[in-house]
This record gives C-alpha cells, sequence and structure tokens, in this order.
C-alpha cells in the first residue's frame, strides 16, 4: 500500500465513523424502514418533567450525590484560589471537601473527609468513596470511609498529571463511570486497572451545551444537560437517556418552568433524585431559590 492510499483509506475511514456517529446521535440504526429512530418519525420522543423539594443538604455546596443502603451520600463542593475570586467568595478555612451520608429526611449520619477540589461529581462503590475533582490538581480521589485516601488518579486518556475536570460520576456493576470535561464523554473506567472501556459522547444540540451529571436506568443512563445563561430565569435544564450498550439517544425531557436547578443525578426507588449546587456558572450566587436543596424529579 502507497503512503497516498493509507492516507485515503484513513480519510475514508473518519468519515464513516463520523457518519455513524452522527446517526448514533440521532438514535437512527441503518437498514430499517422508519431509519431506526425512536418513534420512526425521525425524531428523539421528548417529554416534561417537574421537581419536587426534598429536604436541604447540609451546610455548603452540594454538587455530587450517590445512594447506598444507609441513605444518600451528598459531595461537598467548594471553591478557592481564583475560582473563590471569580465567585467573590471568602476563601474557605480547609480546602478538605466532605462526603456526607445522609437519611431520606436530610438527618446527617457521617462524615468523610476528602481531599478532592471543586468536587463536581462522586460514586460509592467497592466499599470507597469516588470523588472527582474539577480543580487542580484534577483526578479521582478514591477514600475509604475513615477519611483515608486509598488512590489519586487521573481521568484516562489524557495528560499523566491533568486529565481535566469532570461534570458527573456514577458506580455500576462494579466500574466507574466518569461525566469527562475534556472528552466530552461518559467514560467508563475499570477501577482496579484504571483501563478505560467504553465511552458514550455527550449528547449534541444547539440550545444543550453544558452537561452535569448521570445515573444508571435499568440498562440506560440519564444525563443533566442546559443551555449557556447568565441567570436563573434565564436557564433552561433538561435530561438525555442513552442506550447504555450503544450510546443512542432514547429521548429528551424539559423541565417546566421554575424548576430546581439541577447538578447532580441518581436513581432512587425508580425516581430520579437531583440537587442544587447553588453555584452556577455565570449566574450570580445562589440566584436558584432552591440552592442548596435535594429534590426528586417527576416526569409528567
Amino acid at each position: 500500500m502507497t503512503k497516498r492510499e493509507f492516507v485515503a483509506g484513513g480519510i475514508g475511514a473518519a468519515l464513516a465513523l463520523s457518519k455513524s456517529s452522527a446517526l448514533a446521535q440521532q438514535g437512527s440504526v441503518p437498514g430499517r424502514k422508519d431509519g431506526g429512530r425512536a418513534g420512526g418519525n425521525g425524531r428523539v420522543p421528548s417529554r416534561m418533567a417537574k421537581t419536587t423539594k426534598l429536604f436541604k443538604s447540609p451546610q455548603g455546596f452540594p454538587n455530587g450525590l450517590a445512594v447506598a443502603p444507609e441513605g444518600l451520600w451528598v459531595a461537598e463542593q467548594k471553591l478557592s484560589g481564583a475560582q473563590a475570586a471569580a465567585y467573590h467568595l471568602p476563601e474557605p478555612k480547609s480546602l478538605d471537601e466532605k462526603a456526607w451520608l445522609v437519611d431520606w429526611h436530610g438527618k446527617l449520619l457521617k462524615s468523610v473527609t476528602t481531599p478532592s477540589r471543586n468536587t463536581s461529581g462522586m460514586a460509592v462503590g467497592d466499599g470507597y468513596i469516588w470523588m472527582v475533582a474539577n480543580a487542580p490538581p484534577q483526578g479521582v480521589f478514591q477514600v475509604d470511609m475513615n477519611s483515608r485516601l486509598v488512590s489519586h488518579r487521573q481521568i484516562p486518556l489524557g495528560p499523566a498529571n491533568d486529565g481535566g475536570g469532570c461534570h458527573g460520576a456514577m458506580w455500576q456493576d462494579g466500574k466507574l463511570w466518569i461525566a469527562s470535561l475534556r472528552l466530552r464523554g461518559n467514560i467508563r473506567v475499570d477501577p482496579k486497572t484504571w483501563e478505560p472501556e467504553f465511552m458514550i459522547p455527550f449528547y449534541q444540540a444547539p440550545d444543550r451545551v453544558r452537561y452535569h451529571d448521570i445515573a444508571w436506568d435499568n440498562g440506560s443512563i440519564w444525563q443533566i444537560v442546559g443551555n449557556d445563561s447568565k441567570n436563573y430565569s434565564e436557564g433552561r435544564p433538561g435530561l438525555v437517556r442513552y442506550e447504555a450498550a450503544t450510546g443512542k439517544v432514547l429521548e429528551t425531557v424539559d423541565f417546566v418552568p421554575n424548576s430546581c436547578d439541577p447538578h447532580a443525578l441518581v436513581m432512587h426507588d425508580g425516581k430520579l433524585i437531583s440537587c442544587d449546587a447553588g453555584i452556577h456558572p455565570g449566574w450570580p450566587n445562589n440566584d436558584s431559590p432552591t440552592a442548596g436543596w435535594i429534590f426528586r424529579i417527576d416526569f409528567i
């Protein structure tokens, strides 16, 4: 094979991959009479949701959730240095960030101290808390239930010292999923070998350019999405649901006006649960009227 043939073949393969990726985002499967699109009309189904407040998180900015048999884990987010200055917040006395275990009435049951920074995703699995940072030194902090740091590793497929930030994480079937901002996708990682296994590209739509946490739902994955906005009144949060095995987009969801501002996401007893962090990029601090609340998402 000549160099020209090799280059031409590579370009052709790239174009084919791009086309197949676009079809997957549309939810289409070649060869079916309806185009393989959900609903058969060329459009991804869409519905609406509303939110119902449950209880306030412990004092601070909550920006990660994980469900456990004992209750609900909540990740604390702190802003320091340049981020604190940008949000006009005082420098925190301690940079450590907590993982709080609360019951389903909001009562604090346990606190675990972690060295994570600007935590924007968390998972609980294999007896550990996995806090994922969104500020230097970045990475995933594996911490035991006695606040002992077990490991600190970067999101795979990036520089050894900076795999970028995240906006969500979850534990499912012994694997860790991370909503990687640098990769612009939800990546599944083996927590023991730290090898990346699979990735679902973020849903692409003109008014859906912000991505947050993810949650498992019976073979599919929900993700919080949203628009760029300057305040709560301009915010248009939503959800997208992917087929976990393929990344195919199954449906989208919009929230009714005046809903809580979703950041973290988990599934509990068949219901999606989220939290309102109180810090939203581009918004005034605590602009949302439900800042700091844990809430339920109900489809309507």
